[in-house]
């Protein structure tokens, strides 16, 4: 068996910046690039007559360098904030590297009005230059989009304002501490608690988060509702009614796509329920108790140290394929991976990408549980995407959250059907599954209560603030209905503790896990079909993924029509196998028992 020796559990983040938040490279990268923008921002408010291919090239490039630029720097200081949210060094960069993203987003909307208010016969001839042929679907979005652009005063509100809120949570979040068996734990590691092998401490652990939720939900009221409602009024200053409107643009997929989607996943609660029902009676339970959904199965392999899953991942995605391998072999030597179980870190697992040295770094606390290792190769997933676009222009690589949650969980198959072949036993089989399912689970049940949730909240924060006592009210209302009532002890401060929706970036970043979850399921059968030979495919539609929507994508690399539903059968039906395998296992191992 390998040992931690082999694999570093700390990240090397001096290569990108040495000195962390005191880095004087850091410093001068941020002046660099301030200074950039200050330029191009002369540049194009200066633009008066119609613009000529060459001129528009050269913005694009700015344009791009500066992208990145800003990306690198946020990226570390995010880096360095996940693993010392006390870090005010890098919180002051965090801030710094956010206004000089809203001065680009401000420079970009100007662009985009530009092209908007081009005339037709104008913009054809330049759209059709061959100088803009690699940047011809991100400047036809733009002006697509022009319409829904905040106004500059709003875009310049935006970072002390919007986003500030956004990052306070997850500063306010990595602060607080919960006590376990009188143990100090971050909200990150109490929540980790849920997959404990002991039944005991998962209760106690739910129950302290319930508490400490229980003291601090008004303050989390507030900033969810400032988020909601300043985003709201930013919709409502451009003609936007709708709140779906901005995450189905973000994502590049149409509302078909999404009902589709929806529609497969509503007929499809019964065999989910079905397993949740199964699992708690062999927990002596008439209900599924949210606080024991994660617990593993009684099997050898729910624990796991760091060196062996660093090693199991290596060898699957060399397995898979030898770019993928040759990744996965970089990403732990290298120091790519922060994985050390200690306190004080942020509860969030996340991938950062270095787009200027093509690198990337996945942060985690590694619980030594085999869910601890599909975090790591979801967070793996998502660098992996991030090395396949190397070689994209700068201005192609920013695909949509969908998409970025197809690799992660593309990954993720990867690593739970080596488990499932290598089983040796019926309990070996069972524990996988149901690892599998949990999965299932999330994407079809959880995920779709998140969305209600969001909506619902939506609508209502548009008549006024929503009260703490509302927002349990809600949240539980939408765990029924996605969990189709099959959930006992509902944790209605889901709300509080769920960071994606205090994500300024992304509203509604709920369904494109979903998304992500049935495509990947998809491309994984390929896979199967086509053994070594589909990493190259897989990798033409990652390259992609940043430059057309999520039907053309599909279309182009698999031949499938995403708006029907029968592409999102196809993925649920490798979901329903696995929970009717479930239930027939369940039964037999307790005949045997018996």
């Amino acid at each position: 068996m390998m040992t931690q020796t082999k694999y570093k559990t700390v990240w090397n983040l001096d290569s990108i910046f040495k000195g962390g938040s005191a880095s004087p490279n850091l410093h001068d990268h941020m002046k660099r690039t301030e200074a950039k923008i200050l330029e191009l921002e002369e540049m194009v408010k200066e633009w008066t007559a119609a613009l000529e291919s060459d001129q528009l090239v050269d913005v694009l490039e700015r344009l791009r360098d500066i992208k990145m630029s800003i990306s690198q720097a946020r990226s570390y200081a995010i880096c360095l904030l996940s693993e010392n949210p006390k870090d005010q060094g890098a919180q002051f960069y965090r801030g710094e590297s956010t206004a000089l993203q809203s001065k680009y987003d401000s420079i970009n909307s100007d662009l985009k009005r530009k092209l908007a208010h081009t005339e037709e016969s104008e913009w054809m001839n330049l759209i059709a230059s061959e100088d803009l042929k690699e940047y011809r679907f991100t400047l036809q979005e733009w002006r697509d989009e022009a319409d829904r652009e905040p106004s500059q005063e709003v875009s310049d509100l935006m970072a002390d304002g919007y986003h500030a809120w956004g990052q306070f949570y997850q500063s306010f979040m990595s602060s607080i501490k919960v006590q376990v068996k009188g143990q100090d734990f971050s909200v990150g590691q109490a929540i980790n608690l849920r997959s404990h092998h002991d039944a005991s401490i998962r209760k106690e652990s739910h129950e302290a988060l319930v508490e400490k939720w229980t003291g601090l939900e008004g303050q989390f009221a507030q900033i969810l509702n400032h988020l909601a409602g300043f985003r709201l009024n930013m919709y409502k200053s451009v003609g936007i009614e709708d709140v779906l409107h901005v995450p189905l643009a973000q994502n590049r997929m149409k509302e078909e796509t999404l009902n589709a989607m929806f529609s497969v996943m509503e007929r499809y609660k019964e065999p989910f329920a079905q397993y949740l029902n199964v699992k708690a009676d062999m927990n002596g339970d008439a209900k599924m108790k949210s606080y024991h959904f994660w617990s593993p199965m009684n099997h050898h392999h729910q624990g796991m140290e760091y060196g062996e899953a660093a090693a199991l991942v290596e060898e699957q995605f060399l397995a898979f394929g030898t770019e993928m391998g040759q990744f996965a072999e970089t990403a732990f030597r290298e120091g790519w991976v922060e994985a050390e179980n200690r306190p004080g870190k942020s509860a969030v697992p996340i991938c950062a990408a270095f787009p200027l040295t093509g690198e990337s770094r996945v942060f985690l606390t590694f619980p030594g549980t085999f869910k601890g290792v599909l975090t790591l190769v979801h967070e793996l997933g998502h660098a992996f995407h991030n090395h396949a676009m190397k070689s994209v222009n700068g201005m192609n690589k920013s695909y949509p959250m969908s998409l970025a949650e197809t690799a992660s969980t593309f990954a993720e198959m990867i690593i739970l059907e080596a488990a499932m072949e290598k089983a040796e036993t019926e309990e070996e089989k069972l524990f996988i599954l149901d690892e599998k399912l949990k999965r299932s689970v999330m994407n079809f049940m959880n995920l779709h209560a998140r969305f209600i949730f969001e909506k619902n909240f939506h609508e209502e924060r548009k008549k006024g603030f929503v009260p703490a006592s509302r927002l349990n009210e809600l949240m539980e209302a939408a765990l029924e209905e996605g969990y189709a009532g099959s959930l006992d002890e509902v944790p209605i401060h889901s709300w509080v503790w769920t960071p994606h929706f205090y994500k300024t970036e992304s509203p509604f970043y709920n369904f494109p896990y979903t998304f992500g979850y049935l495509l990947a399921l998809n491309l994984f059968v390929r896979a199967k079909e086509m053994g070594k030979g589909f990493e190259e495919q897989y990798m033409n539609l990652l390259r992609d993924s940043g430059r057309m929507s999520a039907e053309e994508l599909v279309m182009k690399h698999l031949g499938e029509d995403i708006t029907e539903e029968a592409f999102w059968e196809k993925g649920m039906a490798l979901c329903v196998e696995d929970s009717e395998e479930f239930v027939r296992l369940a039964a037999y191992l307790h005949k045997e028992e018996t």
